[in-house]
């Protein structure tokens, strides 16, 4: 698969949103809405929602089903309610089952729980609901939890140190203890799970999946649809690796009602399960035990989106398409639909049955400049600019202040000792016109819009300039954009360049995908010292074994 399409990466963790594009938020004032930082649809008819304003206080409004919105009683209401109990919390990771119940984990590693609880899905030991927020800490004290996910009526977590606990409904093997009885409280997943780190986790209606640090994908729970993707469609009490996807590194991995998406570190989209609706993309309405490679034609794949009340599924590729596909808006769609939204989010908002959220969002707003918004308007404008680059025979027209504010090496160069103060052009040769300008652009903007191949290059100009941020940024899209053909020219840049943490990477992703990489002319064109360190290191971690 080849890379020739720019990447835009901002330094976020985060995709922003427009909270109103769900009708739910329509009753929400302006001045309210523009305190919103986060937010999260949820119910069975998208009926309640929950957010989080910029000073961390957490409202909640909507039907209050089974108590889900955590405010003592049942009563539901339009207007928004705060949560007195996670007042300052700072909330990192949000899930919500059928109940519905909800789980929250802080930025602190705590775990709150609430609302409906047949089945000891909130983790108390009992049945009872759970009409506010309360801390889960059976089994799980001295735990710092980073993430959770919520099936129809079973709940887990996943722990700093990579351990996954789970409890609730386990009518299919859903909690994975190796029997069918519910489980009242937290319970590590060990089985195979056991000597494993796992990096993520998620619930379909009564299945689960996790990834660990190599990239292996385990299942366990009900299989009648197949969408543990282990070639059967029996129950599994216990977690099981999917061999179908044996040689594969999956980094993100979504499930739908009964069906599941996995997307790997090159890009590509596995699905499998379910198929009624066409959620699995792959231009009929059967069913499949084992993962199918779907979207084949198209370019890189760097997001999919799925969640466990819904039978859509959605998919971003790296120049910002989006994909939807399934049950979208009654209508089954059976192979991957180009959209003009910007987000897989959006495809939620307008299309999926109920249109819940499948993550939490974050806010932007958008009705003033800021004077970040009016200093990237100002980027490259010949009639407000006191200085020009010249690269290549071509202008960049930037302002003097804007450069010295944001940079050391312009703050230097325009003092009244550097010939370039008083140049109204300044010539540049040591970079090329695509890294100069995306360099300062990035200063106007904190954004980098660059393929992985120029990147490199302004990886060199960020070592070279000091800028240790924008360094990062570089690494980021060189990471989102390693292939099997490009993995060793970026491993040798990451070495020239001192970017210890994408050397790392890199190095990793030539051992995953050795064969392959030993076969590619990068492989064979590097520096001899280079490729005798890699094959020390590479036979240390056990690479060669059979």
């Amino acid at each position: 698969m080849k890379y020739n399409a720019p990447w835009l990466w901002t330094d976020t963790k985060c995709i922003m949103v427009d909270v109103t594009k769900w009708p739910l938020f329509s009753v929400i004032g302006p001045q309210e809405l523009s305190m919103i930082q986060k937010a999260l649809v949820f119910g069975t008819s998208a009926n309640e929602a929950i957010y989080i304003t910029k000073d961390d206080e957490v409202y909640v409004f909507g039907l209050n089903c089974s108590n889900c919105l955590g405010t003592g009683d049942s009563q539901s209401t339009i207007v928004p309610k705060k949560l007195d109990s996670l007042s300052g919390k700072k909330v990192i990771s949000l899930s919500y089952g059928s109940g519905p119940h909800i789980l929250l984990a802080t930025e602190d590693g705590e775990l709150f729980a609430w609302g409906h609880n047949g089945y000891s899905q909130l983790g108390n030991g009992t049945t009872n609901q759970g009409v506010a927020p309360f801390p889960v800490s059976a089994n799980l004290l001295n735990k710092k939890v980073t993430e959770v996910a919520c099936g129809s009526h079973h709940s887990m977590a996943l722990t700093e140190s990579g351990e996954v606990y789970a409890w609730g409904y386990n009518n299919c093997g859903q909690v994975g203890s190796g029997s069918t009885a519910n489980q009242p409280t937290p319970r590590r997943v060990s089985s195979c799970l056991q000597n494993k780190v796992a990096v993520s986790i998620i619930c379909g209606q009564t299945s689960s999946l996790a990834v660990v640090d190599n990239g292996e994908v385990y299942g366990w729970g009900y299989n009648g649809n197949g969408q543990l993707g282990l070639g059967n469609n029996g129950n599994q009490l216990t977690p099981c690796r999917l061999a179908a996807l044996q040689g594969l590194c999956v980094q993100q991995i979504v499930s739908g009602y009964a069906h599941s998406l996995a997307l790997t570190d090159e890009g590509l989209l596995y699905a499998w399960g379910s198929n009624t609706y066409g959620q699995l993309g792959t231009g009929n309405k059967s069913n499949q035990l084992s993962p199918v490679q779907i979207m084949t034609e198209n370019e890189r794949v760097v997001e999919i989106a799925a969640c466990h009340s819904t039978h859509t599924s959605a998919a971003k590729t790296q120049s910002g398409q989006v994909y939807m596909w399934g049950q979208c808006r009654g209508q089954s769609v059976v192979l991957p639909h180009l959209t003009h939204f910007t987000c897989t989010d959006d495809v939620f908002a307008c299309f999926a049955t109920p249109s819940v959220m499948w993550r939490l969002l974050s806010m932007e707003h958008d009705d003033f400049l800021t004077v970040a918004q009016c200093l990237k308007k100002e980027f490259d404008n010949p009639e407000t600019a006191d200085v020009k680059f010249c690269i290549d025979g071509k202008y960049i027209y930037v302002h003097k202040a804007v450069l010295k504010m944001r940079c050391e090496h312009f703050r230097s160069m325009f003092q009244s000792h550097w010939n370039e103060d008083m140049k109204e052009v300044i010539e540049i040769d040591q970079f090329s016109y695509p890294v100069y300008r995306s360099f300062l652009e990035f200063l106007y903007t904190d954004d980098v819009e660059l393929p992985p191949e120029d990147a490199i290059g302004l990886l060199d100009l960020a070592t070279s300039y000091c800028e240790n941020r924008l360094k990062r940024l570089c690494q980021h899209i060189i990471k989102r954009g390693i292939t099997i053909e490009n993995a060793f020219s970026l491993l040798s840049a990451a070495v020239r360049y001192d970017a210890e943490d994408l050397e790392e990477f890199c190095f990793k992703f030539c051992v995953n995908h050795l064969t392959e990489v030993t076969k590619t002319a990068a492989f064979w064109q590097v520096d001899g010292n280079l490729l005798k360190d890699f094959i020390c290191r590479a036979g240390r971690c056990g690479a060669f074994k059979n």
